[in-house]
């Protein structure tokens, strides 16, 4: 199917949709002619790219998505999903996300402020009286806010001291390990001095909207964002046999010898300790979809008003790239791409889209290859302008 796919772009590209309509995948029925052709030379393209690459590579895998709004008009997985089992991929299978998962705590964090149970300016001490505790806070400094937390504004250092344990244990243990970290965590800068990239500030954020709301952390996100979606792939723990059956198996690589190991990525499937909501989100590319889609205002429910996702988008000074949860990737005069990325051992994922064209891309992988992402989504936004839309 996927050989006719690329043997279809350009010279056969309405009997390729005519096909996609027949099986029931995506199509690309709501743009134009014209720029259907266009998006699927851009696709196949990158298709014979990563087809390449990932057997190069040897081992792992990669799974994408590109959508534009609501609709994912292609999606594909390539490689082994497990290299000692030959299990292929899919576009349904599952990968960690790594800190895409900030981007979920942010919008948590919003609903909650819109939702009044706090506000984004509200001391988070209010909440969370532990970070008292913070090592060495700077004299004359504002107090920490939800919203330097979610801005990595607050001048946080990235990790805790004692990293290597605080980043470790089972995951029901993850608000006590946060709880252990504070008095470990010190500073980089003086608050709103700079953006200062933390992944314990998120830690951090994350307990403290859990304990506004009175509710687990890993409840919220479900409840407010997973569910309303539909994201049925989503989770933080993977428990079903269905779901375990499409976990990709992460891998690392051993520089000198080539070599694939699963050990460490397999064991972090049992908890990394305070990293929950900075980077606890497994996932496929199919639900990061959904998500984007949700931030773009392209989908019903809306996670959030216009109006709020207009701020967790946009920078939040003294963060000139990075807004509530998202970095901002690039503000030309007709693109707006923004996003996160991800990586955590044996994983990394890809999550930019454009506010303006609609177009985005999802990716996760376990290879050590890494698709040009950022030259797809380029593209097809210029396949769109070309085309008018």
């Amino acid at each position: 199917m996927r050989a006719q796919l690329r043997l279809a772009f350009p010279v056969k590209s309405i009997l390729c949709v005519a096909i996609l309509l027949l099986v029931g995948q995506p199509t690309l029925a709501q743009q134009s002619s014209e720029n259907q052709t266009r998006v699927q030379e851009v696709v196949a393209d990158f298709e014979a790219t990563v087809t390449k690459a990932v057997q190069a590579d040897g081992g792992g895998c990669v799974m994408v998505a590109v959508f534009n709004g609501n609709k994912v008009v292609w999606s594909k997985g390539f490689g082994l999903a497990d290299v000692e089992k030959n299990i292929p991929a899919t576009a349904n299978t599952i990968g960690r996300t790594g800190s895409i998962s900030k981007s979920f705590t942010g919008v948590l964090i919003c609903q909650l402020a819109e939702q009044g149970v706090l506000s984004l300016d509200d001391p988070v001490q209010k909440h969370l009286p532990e970070l008292s505790q913070l090592a060495g806070m700077p004299s004359d400094s504002q107090p920490i806010t939800y919203r330097m937390l979610a801005s990595h504004t607050a001048g946080l250092i990235r990790e805790p001291r004692s990293r290597q344990s605080m980043a470790s244990g089972p995951i029901h243990l993850w608000e006590e390990k946060i709880i252990e970290s504070i008095p470990k965590t010190s500073f980089k800068t003086k608050p709103l001095t700079e953006y200062s990239y933390s992944n314990i500030g998120y830690g951090i954020l994350g307990l403290a909207g859990s304990r506004a709301a009175d509710k687990p952390f890993m409840a919220l996100i479900e409840a407010k964002i997973f569910d309303p979606l539909k994201m049925e792939s989503s989770t933080f723990v993977v428990e079903s046999e269905e779901m375990k059956k499409r976990l990709a198996v992460g891998y690392l690589r051993n520089r000198r010898t080539g070599e694939l190991d699963s050990t460490v990525p397999t064991r972090e499937h049992l908890g990394r300790g305070y990293k929950v909501p900075n980077g606890g989100i497994y996932s496929t590319v199919g639900d990061l979809a959904k998500f984007a889609a949700a931030m773009m205002g392209e989908s019903e429910p809306e996670l959030l008003s216009a109006k709020m996702r207009e701020q967790a988008l946009s920078p939040q000074q003294p963060a000139r790239g990075y807004g509530l949860g998202f970095s901002i990737m690039s503000q030309r005069d007709r693109e707006h791409v923004v996003g996160h990325g991800g990586s955590v051992s044996g994983y990394r994922a890809d999550l930019r889209f454009d506010l303006k064209s609609k177009w985005g891309v999802a990716t996760l992988r376990t290879t050590q290859y890494s698709p040009p992402v950022q030259r797809l989504l380029r593209n097809l936004i210029s396949a769109g302008k070309q085309s008018g839309q």
